[in-house]
């Protein structure tokens, strides 16, 4: 390993990919609960973010752009298993950079707390509206780190495996 790259202890990774699990899940809860405090299914509350954000909450029993509309069990067995995966891959694969188990943890993270809501409500509750795009899916906190960790996954887990294939040559 270059001196460049910072080598994080396996144990670390283990502790960082559950501490950021909870958080995810807290954070995403805590952000339902108060939609489901303050906010009405079905009304728009215009300009949550001025020209970027409304809140519309609903209630969402299939997966983004309503795919697999009624499959919640479908959804439940799927977040659990990436879960399951992606904490045996952080358990097992030593030598994985923190920038690669960061993302892993917001994507079961965020699975985890879709599940949650399925589990208790039957549906997922999606809330925030892109206001200068009004046929987007509305979506939730857990979206977002599903969404992002995913496209940060895919681009950190590619460089590391990269450039362990090059320190491989050398």
């Amino acid at each position: 390993m270059s001196d460049s790259r910072k080598k994080t202890t396996w144990g670390a990774n283990n502790v960082a990919f559950w501490v950021i699990v909870c958080i995810v899940v807290v954070i995403d809860q805590g952000v339902k609960a108060a939609v489901h405090e303050y906010l009405e299914v079905g009304v728009l509350v215009p300009d949550f973010l001025p020209g970027l954000i409304d809140l519309y909450r609903i209630y969402n029993t299939g997966a983004a752009f309503s795919v697999g509309e009624g499959k919640g069990i479908l959804f439940v067995a799927l977040a659990i298993f990436v879960l399951v995966l992606f904490s045996v891959m952080v358990w097992r694969e030593r030598e994985l950079p923190l920038s690669v188990v960061i993302p892993m943890a917001s994507i079961a993270g965020g699975g985890l707390g879709n599940m949650i809501d399925r589990l208790v409500d039957g549906a997922v509750t999606d809330f925030f509206s892109f206001h200068f795009w009004p046929s987007f899916p509305v979506f939730n906190v857990a979206d977002i780190f599903v969404t992002c960790g995913c496209v940060l996954f895919v681009i950190f887990y590619l460089r590391w495996e990269n450039a362990r294939e090059k320190e491989g040559e050398e």
